[in-house]
Parts: C-alpha cells; sequence; structure tokens
C-alpha cells in the first residue's frame, strides 16, 4: 500500500505512526515554470497492526522530518530540507524548516540555515500557509492522496475499484521552491529519524511508490534504516519476491529488481511531471504501474482513479475529512 504502514509487520517504524513515510510527489508549480511544489506525506490516520486509528497529534515533536536532494547521481544527499515540530502546552505544534548543503546534507541532525520558522500546523480544516522569501510552507491534517483498493490486493489482486483511502487523512508537508535551489535534475528522498533515544535515529525512508511489499522482518528493518547508495544489496530481495509474485525467470527477476533501485524519485523541474520517469503528481496512477511489474503483465491495473478533492493551488492536497483539536499524544 503504497509506503503506508512501512514498518515490521504492517505497523509503524519504532511503532510511531507520526514516523511513517506514506508518499512523496515532486513536480512543477502549476503556472509558473520557476518553482516546483514538493509533498512529503506521513503519518495515516489509521493503522492495520495495531488496527483502528492513530494519533491526533501531527507531528511528533523528537523527531527530523528530511527531504533530501542528489544534484549528481551518486545517490548521497547533496541538499536537505530539515522540519522540526515544536509545541505549546496545549499540544499546538509550529514548525521550523531549515536547509543544509553538502557534507551536513549527507549527515543526520536538526541545524541548518533557517527558511520558516514558527510556522504553524494545521489541525482543522483550515489551510495555514507560510511564506519566507521564495518558499511557501504548509504542514498539516490533510485528506490523503493516495489511492488503491486494498482489499482487492489481499484477495488475490482480484480487484473491484473500493478505494480504501477515500475517506483517510495523512499529514502533509508541502514545500514551493525556487528551481533555483534544486540544482536542476535530481534524485528525490524522504526520511524521518528519531531522536527519542537521545541521539538520532534513522526510523523510515523511501521515495517511489509500493517498495516495502518485496520486504519482511530483519530486511525490511535494514531498508528502512539504510540509505539509496547502498540499495544495490536489496536487489536479490526484491527479485526473489518477484519470481514468487509474478513467475519471473531468476534472471529476469534481477533485471526488474534493478530499475526498482535506489529507492530514489527521479525529477527535472524543465519537464512535466509523470511518474515513474520524472516526478510525481497527485493524480499519476502509481498502482496500475506497480501492478504490470508485480504480476509480470498479469494484473493491469485496480479500478482505483484519483481522488476528486484535490485543490488547484497551493499546498494542493485536499482538507482533512476530520478536524482534530491540538491535543498531545497519550
Amino acid at each position: 500500500m503504497s509506503h503506508h504502514y512501512s514498518g515490521p509487520d504492517f505497523g509503524f517504524p519504532h511503532g510511531d505512526a507520526r514516523l511513517d513515510f506514506t508518499d512523496l510527489y515532486a513536480f512543477p508549480k502549476p503556472g509558473d515554470a520557476s518553482k516546483s511544489i514538493l509533498i512529503m506525506n506521513v503519518h495515516p490516520s489509521a493503522g492495520v497492526n495495531p488496527p483502528g486509528p492513530t494519533t491526533d497529534e501531527p507531528f511528533a515533536t523528537k523527531a527530523v522530518y528530511e527531504l533530501r536532494i542528489d544534484t549528481n547521481g551518486d545517490a548521497v544527499a547533496d541538499i536537505a530540507y530539515r522540519i522540526r515540530f515544536t509545541a505549546d502546552k496545549d499540544g499546538a505544534q509550529t514548525a521550523t524548516l531549515r536547509r543544509v548543503e553538502g557534507a551536513q546534507a549527507a549527515g543526520i541532525g536538526d541545524d541548518g540555515q533557517v527558511i520558516v520558522e514558527g510556522a504553524p500546523v494545521s489541525t482543522g480544516l483550515d489551510t495555514r500557509v507560510t511564506e519566507g522569501g521564495d518558499y511557501r510552507f504548509f504542514a498539516g491534517w490533510r485528506s490523503d492522496p493516495f489511492f488503491f483498493d486494498v482489499q482487492g490486493a489481499l484477495n488475490n489482486l482480484q480487484f473491484t475499484g473500493d478505494d480504501y483511502f477515500t475517506d483517510k487523512d495523512v499529514c502533509s508537508i508541502v514545500l514551493e521552491v525556487p528551481n533555483s535551489a534544486l540544482g536542476g535534475k535530481m534524485g528525490l528522498w524522504v526520511r524521518t529519524v528519531d531522536g527519542t533515544s537521545g541521539k538520532w535515529v534513522q526510523a523510515d525512508r523511501g521515495a517511489r511508490s509500493n517498495q516495502t511489499p518485496f520486504l519482511a522482518g530483519e530486511q525490511n528493518a535494514a531498508y528502512l534504516a539504510a540509505e539509496p547508495a547502498d540499495d544495490s544489496r536489496f536487489i536479490p530481495v526484491f527479485a526473489h519476491a518477484l519470481e514468487h509474485a509474478g513467475g519471473y525467470t531468476p534472471g529476469e527477476a534481477m533485471r526488474v529488481a534493478g530499475t526498482l533501485l535506489p529507492d530514489v524519485l527521479h525529477y527535472d523541474p524543465k519537464r512535466p511531471a509523470v511518474y515513474p520517469e520524472n516526478g510525481r503528481t497527485l493524480t499519476d496512477d502509481v498502482v496500475d504501474f506497480f501492478l504490470p511489474l508485480l504480476s509480470n503483465g498479469k494484473v493491469t491495473q485496480d479500478k482505483v482513479g484519483p481522488h476528486k478533492d484535490l485543490l488547484a493551488a497551493f499546498p494542493y492536497v485536499g482538507a482533512p475529512h476530520k478536524a482534530r483539536s491540538a491535543k498531545k499524544a497519550a
């Protein structure tokens, strides 16, 4: 299911839904070719293990949410945007957006040049947008734009077009960024970093949709903790899953697995966005790309289309289905 529930046994990384990365989008700003829209979605509103709603508190205050950018093709971050959240005594959150470059971007931490500070986080049906120079920033609960027939997937890929996500919410971090700050063609990925232990530990990471179904157990934990530059070591794991799911020959499975790694989203701001060749829009049907690959052409679609509540302007992701109060997690 996209990158939802990417922790062990369809749970959340480190047992915390707020650290769970779900989807990454990158596309040119409509009507302004000089800027790009980067959207990082985390924290599904409903869980599978354990089942039921997750906490109303949108983001973890002892975490870093990071968008990483490789500008030279080596799958190592050259630029990073880091977001940290703070909460007042009533639980209302604000965000600080920082930018780092070079060796600092390739490392781990919460430092960097401040781009936006004290940006209010949206928990209700409002849309609270903050501007900082050439940047625009939004963080808060939104309607989950991912669309997929989950029950069909669980029923041996027998799809009926029932969209599990049609009434689900997610927490979005949306950046409007000048292309001059991005460095041309790039590889993008997201990670969440957990600081509850007193040191920074990578909890989740990803870029492309539908990668985690290939992984289980120790391999899943290793993958979430790894960097894209090391992803070649997971090609045999992906290939084994493709042999089982799609009936690929070993050689063909290795070839197809190699097209899925490293797990970065390639994006050129000068070209129209279309997944998986260049970025990803909110209406790209990533499942209908993934299913033929997984099944070796036997299943081509899940009969589900894009959501109708998307916005034509910033932050582009629809308003949440439920207004949530600003209260701390239990």
